[in-house]
């Protein structure tokens, strides 16, 4: 359902499914999850295809698990087909800039809420809950851009530093799982829980690490004033009425990490027309793409008085109801 949404607030001629194995992937070998992986996609075989579902990289699997799955997929139906999943390395005919997507496209939202409630970058200051792809990701360009990150966390705990972090500096939880601690342990002013991260008193709060972070027991306790969701579903449904009651802002998922999908969506336009983008052809993509979907969302906040998650909800569903009226019934 969220897929759905996300890719129709994209304008993007995808849909949405969830499908996984039931595994802590690191307890596996390397051999054993390639094994895993193989037989996942030849029982799903007759589901997936180019023209037909399309999966993605998602919790607890990488780029490495996707050149897997389209090479079990190709051997079977005798040819290489490239645009059966996204996320895959770029010699095998993934998309440069697909991993960093949906951290890009956390601080491009990022950057045009601040702007619309007249809140300068350089004036900024971020708390960013989880450091893997997506939380290091958008922590580094917003720190390119002026903003000042002054917490980071790991599933182990967070750094807190209201001078900044040095975010380019330190690995992600991909890179090095233990790197964020190390930072902290050596050079933060404070180490901190991810729980007293949630209520620091800081102008953008991004939980990025997994969902239902923010509860009905804690959402009392944020002092951000706005938070932009990176990862998928980080704020319940009773933290978010919560919040809305205390009037922060809270950008959704849906829109705010949609460049993962985005740019998977570019990835599958290269694979069938086999012809490669450029990184900068990728992210000039992404923007035009992230800012148009934005404008979409800012009007109908400013038309409806109704909150970010109501009116990226109206866009989306707007446009699969259009889609719907338009294609009509199967008698």
């Amino acid at each position: 359902m969220w897929m759905t949404w996300k890719c129709a607030v994209m304008d993007l001629p995808f849909g949405g499914a969830k499908g996984g194995i039931v595994v802590n992937p690191k307890e596996l070998s390397d051999a054993e999850t390639e094994r895993l992986t193989r037989r996942f996609t030849e029982e799903i075989r007759n589901t997936i295809g180019p023209h037909k579902d399309i999966p993605a990289p998602d919790m607890g699997t990488d780029s490495q698990t996707m050149a897997w799955l389209m090479d079990a997929y190709s051997m079977q139906q005798g040819e290489t087909c490239p645009g059966v999943v996204t996320g895959k390395p770029p010699v095998i005919g993934g998309s440069e800039g697909r991993e960093e997507a949906p951290g890009r496209s956390v601080a491009i939202i990022t950057r045009e809420a601040c702007n619309y409630y007249d809140q300068p970058l350089e004036e900024t200051t971020v708390a960013v809950q989880g450091f893997g792809s997506v939380g290091a990701n958008a922590a580094r360009l917003l720190d390119e851009w002026g903003a000042t990150i002054v917490a980071i966390s790991d599933v182990n705990g967070a750094a807190y530093d209201r001078s900044g972090i040095p975010v380019h500096e330190i690995p992600s939880h991909d890179e090095e799982p233990e790197a964020v601690m190390e930072y902290a342990n050596t050079h933060a002013d404070n180490i901190i829980s991810n729980d007293e991260l949630f209520q620091l008193d800081v102008d953008v709060l991004i939980p990025a690490a997994v969902g239902n972070v923010l509860t009905e027991a804690n959402a009392d306790d944020v002092q951000a004033t706005l938070i932009v969701e990176g990862a998928n579903g980080p704020t319940t449904s009773m933290a978010d009425t919560i919040l809305t009651e205390r009037e922060i802002p809270v950008i959704p998922d849906i829109l705010a990490n949609a460049g993962g999908v985005t740019v998977s969506y570019f990835e599958w336009l290269q694979d069938i027309n086999r012809r490669s983008w450029s990184l900068e052809r990728v992210n000039n993509e992404l923007e035009t793409e992230m800012i148009a979907a934005w404008n979409a969302v800012k009007d109908e906040v400013d038309q409806r008085n109704v909150t970010w998650r109501d009116a990226t909800y109206i866009v989306a569903l707007d446009r699969i109801g259009h889609a719907h009226e338009a294609r009509g019934l199967w008698p």
